[in-house]
């Protein structure tokens, strides 16, 4: 790797996309030890980077509050802070700004940023089958001769609940409904499988609701810990799980980021975006009836554009319990 000693990553997009970025972070580290890494990140997003050894600062952009005089100052922090390389995961215009403008003389970022002129160094940023979105992160570290992948990581503090008993964790939600296998659905699943494990619910503030829903009627074996804990505490309460079950969302790349197997049910979406999970003993849940309208878009709808749902609707229960692994 080209012997550079300071270097900012700006990712401002979801949670899931900074935690595959951590990947970046530990691929440069692996090679140069002593570089300064920084990250840039949304608000809300800060906390997913707590006590990982490997970031020297962590910048908030509040796009809720002053979002534009914010953007502008957080350019001028970064033109004072004299990078020599910003890598930008990005794909949105303020965050080409960021880059951009950076005045650092390796700023890297992809071709389809609309300010991608500004950049010294421009990637193909592609959608096909077998490539990952942490292979398209790491396209970005060729331009520094970064040779080694890495996984993402996330340093998450120890869970303040029972690790010794084995236990599941599910994470039931997503923005997006068609990404969200239905609750009925999730409900079937923790009938199940609460005779033989612990579940821990986890999701935000937003998801408690549903949450506690899942929670009826299940003889004090599952816990809910929806909006009861950060991210990364729940990255934590991941880390010593059997397994997580999720949708395709942020808690599966929370897995991936603690090497945790995770099943991961795919309804509107398909991992050939690039999405799947990365760890070891994972699995990928989908219909196994073939649809001519799945996918229906690179991201999830409010609803189904076809009135059927027939993408989570075809996923059985059963499915998710030939993957569910022994208690024992």
């Amino acid at each position: 790797m080209r012997k550079l000693q300071k270097i900012l990553i700006i990712q401002t997009a979801h949670t899931g996309d900074v935690v595959l970025a951590t990947g970046l972070i530990e691929s440069i580290k692996a090679q140069v030890p002593d570089a300064q890494i920084d990250f840039l990140v949304r608000k809300g997003n800060e906390n997913l980077l707590e006590g990982n050894p490997q970031i020297n600062a962590v910048f908030v952009w509040d796009k809720k509050k002053d979002k534009y005089r914010g953007l502008i100052q957080l350019l001028f922090t970064i033109r004072n802070q004299a990078y020599e390389a910003v890598i930008n995961c990005q794909r949105f215009a303020a965050s080409g700004l960021l880059c951009g403008g950076s005045a650092a003389p390796y700023r890297i970022g992809f071709k389809n940023n609309p300010l991608s002129f500004l950049f010294s160094h421009r990637i193909t940023h592609k959608i096909e089958h077998g490539v990952h979105e942490t292979d398209r992160n790491h396209a970005l570290l060729q331009v520094l001769a970064v040779r080694e992948k890495h996984l993402p990581r996330l340093y998450p503090p120890n869970p303040k609940i029972e690790t010794n008993k084995p236990f599941i964790v599910i994470a039931p939600a997503s923005v997006w409904f068609t990404k969200q296998w239905p609750e009925h659905k999730w409900q079937e699943f923790i009938h199940a499988v609460k005779h033989r494990y612990a579940v821990y619910i986890i999701g935000s503030d937003a998801e408690f609701e549903l949450g506690e829903r899942l929670r009826a009627q299940s003889e004090d074996k599952v816990i809910n810990l929806c909006g009861k804990i950060s991210p990364l505490e729940a990255a934590g309460v991941i880390k010593y799980a059997r397994m997580l079950f999720c949708n395709d969302s942020a808690p599966l790349h929370m897995a991936s980021a603690v090497g945790v197997p995770a099943g991961a049910v795919f309804c509107s979406t398909i991992p050939d975006f690039g999405f799947g999970p990365l760890s070891e003993g994972s699995a990928v849940i989908e219909s196994l009836e073939e649809l001519s309208c799945r996918p229906c878009g690179l991201h999830g709808h409010r609803s189904c554009p076809q009135g059927h749902f027939k993408c989570a609707e075809n996923i059985s229960m059963q499915q998710l319990m030939d993957i569910l692994p022994s208690a024992n």
